[in-house]
This record gives structure tokens, C-alpha cells and sequence, in this order.
């Protein structure tokens, strides 16, 4: 018995504290009487994981009470923990959590509240705590997917702008360095005041608001915004609309900026004219580049070899996006060879450069061995090998081809499970289809590899206890165009070597029967995005019927 409650406590403990000074309830579903006097009992409490619950106005105004008297709290996060509630609910219980951080004395440096759908009533709640001496030291501001609206943003901005004057005037000014507020519905007017606030600060570091709405006088005021946080390295606008006014506006602010490491403009309309605009801006600065996202913008193809050319010589990048452009076969293809030149010269240089020493060692080899016959004292010298750069599954998987796929050797698959996240079912279907998209059933090698590097990353996914192969099977669904899903995305254009490889692995053992009839369901259907493979189709139809269980 008293190992059972040695045991029951370590696993209490391991439940809520996770790190020293941090409190831990994420997803546990507590009540919140218990909680409360495991608060008030925590010596140096820093932190305070609320994630995934559900509190009312009396369990937060219970929890208020216990954090009145932790004067040395820094980290809230609070994000979806109002699941179930009324809205009119959630502004008063922030109201009771600010007030007793303030009574506390707190000095705040992450504030999340994400996911939680309060809207700008929400907003209102936590006006008074962000304007106050509590928030004077806040370095990360997380408020992605709150339904703020127009009037949320106004008031938001209003409320940072306050903190960041009266902070000033203390003579310790609001540094805030991350900043986060997708799908917020902000539009045009609450991205301009909140890009007055950015302005006002310039200590930003990090810039997500995808998914706001926000057209270009709203992107065009975010900029101007930009060129005064000189310390930004991420900024992240997807899926708003900038057009060629916002695209090129961004792009003058872009040669303002130095540290910039991450640009996700993807799904934002710049269009060829804002897209060649991006690409001056890169190739006059951004020396640190490792991101570039243009994807789904209406690019032509000329427009986006600029881009592909801008990138030559960043030694930092790793991925550019130009997926689901307007390019065509020929395009693509003169992308890829612009991409093969710029990003990879060295391969080809050090391939160069070992084949002319192998032909340099055999001449020295025979020049010593005429020597030795000679001398026989005169000591034989090498030099040492040179240390090719190692192969990048990364790029391949940018922009993939049957060369690159090949050039990654024996360890490919290895190299792909290091660098697929198989804990999420989406990345998983998306790395699928980029490897499977060079298949070609007449070159054997090419196959091969192909085959063997799904295998290693689906076997170990569907060995994961976690991974949710039902995820996976709908993602697929959804990027191959057969399934129609509520977020925003594009297919690829279906090829037959998508169909081909899927084909291979439902005959795999690693592959859950009980996927098939969903799969067969939708490739029955007649859709026009599988006319182009029908014979791929119909023969991966023949085997799903086949290796379908019997009920």
C-alpha cells in the first residue's frame, strides 16, 4: 500500500509540475477546489499551465484568490481554457485572474490566451492588466484565434500603446518581442492600429497574423510598422490578401530589415509584380534567410525564377515555397534546374573536386612509386580527403525530383524520418505526396527509393501509439482534391505516381485495414482530379477491394 501512494504521488507530481516553479493542469480536467490550495501552497510559483479546461466565473475568481500573493509569477498559459463556456462568461473571469496578478505585484512575460474564443468583450477583460505595471515586462503576447474582430484589435492596440508610455515614463519601456494573433478577423482597421502600437514599441521579434483578413492598406501600415522593429526575425502573414500595393509596400520594408530569418507570405496574393518586388528585397538584403514562403500567390513563371535567383548565396536557407503558382510543366521544370544551380553548386563543385583529386592521387601514386624505385627513403605524402556536404532531405522534399532523391544515398530513409514530423498526421500526408510525386514505375532505382523512404516513415507513424491514422487518411484526402475540408486548402496536382505508391502501401502490414473502406470510397468516386491517372486509379481501386476486410 505504501508503494501504491508513493507511486500515485510521483505521478501526481509528474502531472503538475513540470519544470521548477511552474504548475502544470494542462488538459487534466481538475476540479478546481483542489487546484486552488495546491496553488496557494506552491512555494515560488512562476507558471501556471491552464491549457485545455473548462473554468466558470467562480472557479477563476477561485484561482484569482490563490494568485494574489505569488509576487514572483511571469508565465500564464491560459489558452482554450474557457471550452463550453458562455462568452458572457469569459470577460469577468479574466477581470478576477488580472486583478489578482496585479494585487500580486507580478511581473508578467508570457501571457497566452489563445484559443480562447472570447471576442472583443474578452478583449476588455484583460484591457486593464495589459495596462498595467504587470505588463510592463511582457516579452510574448499569444492571442491566436480569440474572434477578436475590429474592435478587439482597436482595443488591444489601445491597451499596449498605454503600457508602452506609461512604462516609458517609468524608464524600463515595453519590450515586447512576440507577438501572435492569427485568425483574429482584425481587417484592414484593427491591423492598422495595432501596427501603430508595433511602431510605437520597435522591439519586436516575432509577427503571426495569418488568416485576418487584412488587405493591403492594412499589410501596407503593418509594414511601415516593420521598418521600426529592426530586431524582427519571423513574420508571418499568411492567407491575407496583399495584392501588388501590400506585396510591394512589404518589400520596401523588407530592405529596412537585417535579421529577418522566417517569411510565410504564402496564399497572400502578391502576385508576379509584388513577387519580382520580394525578390529585389532579397537579393539587396536579408543576409540571414532561412524561410521564404510565396506559395499559392498567382506568381508567373519568370516571376518566380527571380525569386529562385534572389535566393543565390543565402549559405542560411533551407526552404522556399513557391508551391501552387502559376508556373506549368515548363516552368517547373526551369525552376528546378534554377534551384539545382543555386542552392546546390557545391555538391556539384565537390564532385568536381573529388574526381580531379582521385585523378591527381593515381598521378602522384605513380609518380612515387618510379620514385621509390629509385629511393627507397623518400617518404610517400597524401593529402586528406575532402568532406562532402551531407545530403539535405529538407530540400528535397522544397522541391522534389528523382536527381535529388537519388543523391541522398543509402540513408535516405533515415534521413526522412530525422526529417518528417510523424507526430503530425498532416505533415505526414504532405511528405507522402511529395515523395511519391517522383515515382516512375519504368526506373527501378528511382522506385526503390521512393518505396523504401515511405516505408521507414509510415511504419514508424503507424507504430506510434499516439499518431491518428484516421488524420492521415482525411489529409491525404484533402491535398489530393477528393475531400473538401473547412480550412483553406490547396490540392496538388494528382499524378500517377501518388496513386501508384498509395497502392504499395495499403498491401503493407503497417497499414490499418480498417482504413481501406474509406479510402475505396472516395477513389470509386468519379472525380475529375484522377481522370489524368486512371489507370493508376484503377488498379490502386482493384487492390483496395481485394485487401479489404470481410465484415
Amino acid at each position: 500500500m505504501a508503494t501504491d501512494a508513493v507511486a500515485q504521488l510521483a505521478d501526481s507530481l509528474a502531472k503538475t509540475q513540470v519544470t521548477e516553479g511552474e504548475l502544470s493542469y494542462k488538459g487534466q480536467g481538475r476540479k478546481f477546489d483542489n487546484m486552488v490550495k495546491e496553488i496557494e501552497e506552491f512555494k515560488g510559483l512562476q507558471a501556471l499551465r491552464l491549457e485545455g479546461n473548462t473554468y466558470g466565473v467562480e472557479a477563476a475568481q477561485a484561482i484569482a484568490k490563490a494568485l494574489e500573493r505569488k509576487s514572483e509569477f511571469k508565465y500564464c498559459y491560459w489558452s482554450d481554457m474557457f471550452t463550453g463556456r458562455l462568452r458572457s462568461e469569459i470577460p469577468p473571469a479574466l477581470n478576477s485572474l488580472g486583478a489578482a496578478l496585479m494585487t500580486a505585484g507580478a511581473r508578467l512575460t508570457v501571457l497566452d490566451l489563445s484559443d480562447n474564443a472570447f471576442g472583443p468583450d474578452g478583449v476588455k477583460g484583460i484591457e486593464k492588466l495589459l495596462k498595467s505595471t504587470a505588463c510592463h515586462t511582457l516579452q510574448e503576447l499569444r492571442l491566436n484565434n480569440c474572434g477578436m474582430g475590429i474592435g478587439g484589435g482597436k482595443i488591444l492596440a489601445a491597451a499596449l500603446t498605454e503600457c508602452y508610455k506609461q512604462s516609458s515614463a517609468q524608464g524600463t519601456p515595453l519590450g515586447l518581442k512576440v507577438f501572435i494573433a492569427g485568425r483574429n478577423r482584425l481587417e484592414n482597421d484593427g491591423a492598422t492600429a495595432l501596427a501603430q502600437a508595433f511602431q510605437l514599441m520597435g522591439s519586436l521579434e516575432e509577427v503571426h497574423v495569418p488568416q485576418n483578413g487584412i488587405n493591403h492598406p492594412g499589410v501596407t501600415a503593418l509594414a511601415t510598422a516593420m521598418q521600426h522593429n529592426p530586431q524582427l526575425r519571423v513574420l508571418n502573414l499568411n492567407d491575407n490578401t496583399f495584392t501588388k500595393k501590400g506585396a510591394i509596400a512589404m518589400a520596401q520594408a523588407l530592405k529596412h530589415l537585417r535579421s529577418v530569418q522566417v517569411i510565410n507570405f504564402g496564399d497572400c496574393l502578391v502576385r508576379s509584380e509584388g513577387a519580382i518586388a520580394i525578390a529585389e528585397a532579397v537579393t539587396e538584403g536579408l543576409p540571414i534567410l532561412k524561410e521564404l514562403n510565396l506559395s499559392f500567390g498567382e506568381i508567373t513563371g519568370e516571376a518566380a525564377l527571380l525569386v529562385a535567383q534572389s535566393v543565390e548565396g543565402k549559405a542560411t536557407l533551407e526552404k522556399l515555397d513557391l508551391n501552387g503558382n502559376c508556373l506549368g510543366e515548363e516552368g517547373c521544370d526551369a525552376l528546378r534546374e534554377v534551384m539545382d544551380e543555386n542552392l546546390f553548386p557545391e555538391e556539384e563543385e565537390e564532385e568536381e573536386d573529388d574526381d580531379d583529386e582521385e585523378e591527381e592521387d593515381d598521378e602522384e601514386d605513380d609518380e612515387e612509386d618510379d620514385e621509390e624505385e629509385e629511393d627507397s627513403s623518400v617518404n610517400q605524402v597524401s593529402s586528406p580527403p575532402s568532406v562532402p556536404r551531407p545530403p539535405d532531405a529538407s530540400s528535397f522534399l522544397c522541391f522534389p525530383s528523382p536527381d535529388k532523391l537519388l543523391k541522398l544515398g543509402t540513408k535516405r530513409a533515415l534521413l526522412f524520418e530525422q526529417q518528417v514530423d510523424v507526430a503530425d498526421a498532416g505533415k505526414t500526408a504532405e511528405a507522402f505526396l511529395k515523395i511519391s510525386s517522383v515515382y516512375n514505375e519504368e526506373d527501378e532505382e528511382v522506385k526503390s527509393a521512393v518505396l523504401d523512404s515511405i516505408d521507414a516513415i509510415l511504419r514508424k507513424a503507424f507504430a506510434s501509439p499516439s499518431f491518428q491514422g484516421y488524420n492521415f487518411v482525411s489529409s491525404l484526402l484533402v491535398m489530393l482534391g477528393l475531400l473538401k475540408s473547412e480550412d483553406k486548402v490547396k490540392p496538388v496536382r494528382v499524378v500517377p505516381g501518388h496513386l501508384q505508391t498509395l497502392e504499395y502501401v495499403v498491401r503493407q502490414d503497417y497499414f490499418p485495414k480498417d482504413h481501406i473502406a474509406v479510402l475505396e470510397a472516395f477513389i470509386s468516386r468519379h472525380i475529375q482530379a484522377l481522370e489524368s491517372c486512371s489507370s493508376a486509379r484503377n488498379i490502386l481501386k482493384s487492390t483496395l477491394e481485394q485487401v479489404r476486410p470481410e465484415n
